[in-house]
């Protein structure tokens, strides 16, 4: 594997491990030697879970391969040309389980004993049900505002639960000032493999469509590592012949109570600013500072896509229209992705029979 700076673009071919960011504090980016060379599909199709794409992932030992079942979601086709990837039926009932099977497996290849994180709900659930699996020491910051459902859910794999101020970011915070040297930060993009871990969502959608691909995918967008993975996974698979024709529009969807990516993106910044006194009811989006601001933005580019937000005031009732029309248990963030489709719909930006692909990435916590 080569790991290349997102920012600096420096190579790094052998790196100091467990791997991190780049000297220059910039996320890394994953890359292999098979890149760019013409193949055979190769899926081990009697495998119901991400590694049935074990050839275009991290190449571990099995006994190092940390798994709860993750992947292989439906891909629900619904009227109207819409289909919806459904991430609530994962291990721990979120989209997340897929980055953090890839980035403890690849922690515990690396001999690590104690991982941290800061997490706005899903992501400590997941973080404490793999290191549970795998034998880590798994520190997760949570904000004080969290809803006891994410508490108990995160407890009850044995993490130890540290809370603190009003968002992700406060949590984070309080996670620098408490880390101690062994503990190996997992936060979003802090090491290269949890996007790894969710470009799996790019291939399934790709397998699930027969090898095609949809014409635009509506994300609901906090750190950003699955808008991230699955644009890398729609690269690799055109340039080793998986897939061809044009590759899908990407949608950065935000509430407009936390939305930095759609701020910079109207305002053609090349990174993005911090967002002051963020609040949404779509936990998973309350992310004011993302690291990977500027990578968003270069997907957005690349994709010709687009960045919208959602009433923070209606996400309520947009939630419940997107419960009602997919019947899925899923949470607010789905309100914000049936917000963004709408109102593309509406702008003419989606055309009549135009393939869109929305998510659902996480179950409603009670």
């Amino acid at each position: 594997m080569i790991y290349v700076c997102t920012t600096c673009k420096k190579r790094l071919d052998n790196p100091t491990k467990p791997l991190g960011l780049c000297p220059c504090g910039k996320p890394l980016s994953v890359h292999y030697d098979w890149e760019g060379i013409e193949g055979d599909i190769d899926v081990k199709t009697d495998d119901h879970s991400l590694w049935r794409y074990k050839r275009v992932l991290p190449n571990v030992e099995k006994e190092d391969i940390v798994s709860l079942g993750e992947g292989w979601s439906p891909l629900i086709p619904m009227a109207h040309h819409i289909f919806i990837k459904d991430e609530t039926v994962n291990p721990t009932g979120s989209f997340k389980d897929r980055g953090m099977a890839m980035a403890v497996t690849m922690a515990k290849a690396q001999g690590v004993e104690s991982i941290c994180l800061p997490s706005a709900g899903n992501a400590g659930v997941s973080a404490a049900a793999y290191c549970q699996k795998a034998g880590i020491d798994c520190h997760v910051f949570l904000p004080e505002t969290i809803p006891d459902s994410f508490k108990k859910a995160t407890d009850q794999y044995g993490a130890n639960i540290i809370l603190e101020g009003q968002t992700i970011s406060h949590a984070a915070h309080k996670m620098v000032e408490s880390k101690k040297d062994d503990w190996f930060d997992i936060s979003t993009l802090k090491e290269p493999f949890r996007v790894e871990g969710k470009k799996t969502l790019g291939y399934e959608i790709a397998e699930q469509m027969n090898w095609t691909l949809p014409d635009v995918i509506i994300y609901p967008t906090g750190g950003g590592t699955g808008l991230i993975g699955m644009w890398k996974s729609f690269i690799e698979m055109k340039a080793m012949g998986w897939v061809s024709g044009s590759l899908p529009r990407m949608v950065v969807a935000q509430s407009d109570g936390c939305a930095p990516v759609v701020k910079a993106f109207q305002s053609m910044e090349k990174s993005t600013e911090f967002w002051n006194n963020s609040e949404t009811i779509a936990l998973g989006l309350n992310v004011p500072g993302p690291l990977g601001g500027s990578w968003m933005l270069n997907v957005l580019s690349e994709s010709n896509g687009i960045a919208v937000t959602a009433k923070e005031s209606d996400l309520v009732e947009l939630t419940e229209n997107m419960k009602d029309m997919s019947g899925i248990n899923a949470s607010a963030e789905a309100g914000v992705v049936w917000s963004g489709y709408q109102s593309l719909i509406e702008a003419g930006w989606i055309s009549d029979g135009e393939r869109v692909v929305l998510f659902a990435t996480g179950v409603e916590r009670c």
